[in-house]
């Protein structure tokens, strides 16, 4: 069996489908990813780059400037579905004529694609190939796909349904089992590569709280480092920035390190500090630490409150992060319990391999 998987060029994107992709070319069927801005590594994936006119800058801009109401909103990550919806709407048209080309060559037999690829859905209805929505945001996949497909960009493509979604949001977030129509499985965390420090690798002598923020820059992004950087002399632990904007005069407990496999050192912290993105989120509740997250731009307010009820993390502006916000991040037994619960959730969800015959049914049904 030959299959595409499609993601919109963004590495926040890509990442979430790499460990499902990786299962199926390990169960020897012939893998191609195709997206673009791919990470240092992919697990020896095949790779197709359709990227080359995909701009999510100038996508927002032209939105924005057809909805500036709605603009305002999603910088304060309080629009909803409405500006995701019109941005990927028009980003995604941008990705169908390089994956139909792709797919013409390869005759994929199915193509998976990601909550804001829906170019995949597109090309699967255009070449008569069946298609699975693997959700890989915490907003449900099947809300992303209508947004998508009802914006003013793609109004006049015809975009089949999916036959399959696979759903990974743990129940306790998502509220019960995933809908008809959907299975589950277990979101794995994979960061696409670098190399660790052996000191990240061991146990330190005080608690190590790791610090990230957005693979994208951009307004309200929410980065945590500047206020790390200000309130982390105040507390009793390690503080490890990832990829930090700036290392100005970092206190005697700060570290910076560059790129990192998150999910090979984050099960030896003792807290996640990051910027609210999903496979963040995703990422430090499968190994079971409590969280601190900045409420921001597009999903990041909605993840932020989402772990929040949960009482598994904090959420906190990124500018109005202090000591005792640290402090009680390492502190508060209830929020590690709750990150623990969820994480024992997400380790009895199907694993990528366990879904893979799903996948083999539909493409020879």
């Amino acid at each position: 069996m030959r299959i595409v998987f499609v993601a919109a060029p963004l590495q926040g994107h890509v990442l979430p489908l790499i460990p499902l992709a990786a299962a199926c070319r390990d169960a020897g069927h012939d893998v191609i990813v195709a997206s673009g801005g791919f990470p240092p590594d992919v697990l020896g994936l095949r790779t197709a780059d359709i990227g080359a006119s995909f701009s999510l800058p100038r996508s927002a801009i032209r939105v924005a400037l057809r909805h500036p109401r709605i603009a305002r909103a999603e910088m304060r990550g309080t629009a909803g579905l409405a500006m995701v919806g019109q941005l990927f709407g028009r980003a995604n048209l941008a990705l169908v004529g390089p994956l139909l080309a792709l797919a013409e060559r390869e005759r994929p037999d199915l193509i998976v694609y990601e909550s804001l690829g829906e170019a995949g859905a597109i090309v699967a209805g255009c070449l008569s190939i069946p298609s699975v929505l693997q959700e890989t945001t915490l907003w449900p996949a099947t809300d992303l796909f209508g947004a998508v497909t009802t914006s003013r960009a793609l109004a006049r493509q015809s975009i089949p349904a999916p036959e399959l979604t696979i759903a990974v949001t743990p129940p306790s977030l998502r509220g019960g089992a995933p809908g008809v129509g959907a299975i589950a499985m277990r979101p794995v965390p994979f960061s696409g590569g670098g190399s660790v420090p052996d000191w990240l690798l061991a146990t330190g002598d005080r608690p190590r709280v790791l610090v990230s923020r957005s693979t994208l820059k951009g307004p309200n992004d929410g980065d945590p480092g500047p206020a790390i950087i200000t309130a982390a002399a105040q507390v009793d632990a390690e503080f490890v920035l990832v990829r930090p904007a700036a290392t100005r005069s970092l206190p005697s407990n700060v570290r910076a390190v560059d790129r990192v496999p998150l999910n090979e050192v984050l099960p030896h912290a003792a807290a996640f500090i990051h910027h609210s993105g999903a496979g963040s989120v995703l990422g430090g509740l499968a190994v079971g630490v409590p969280q601190l997250t900045t409420p921001g731009a597009g999903d990041r307010r909605y993840n932020a409150e989402l772990l929040a009820k949960r009482g598994a993390g904090l959420a906190v502006e990124a500018k109005a992060i202090t000591a005792a916000d640290l402090t009680r991040l390492l502190t508060d037994d209830a929020l590690r319990i709750a990150a623990q619960e969820v994480a024992a959730e997400i380790a009895a969800m199907p694993a990528p391999a366990a879904v893979v015959a799903s996948l083999e049914r539909l493409a020879s049904g």
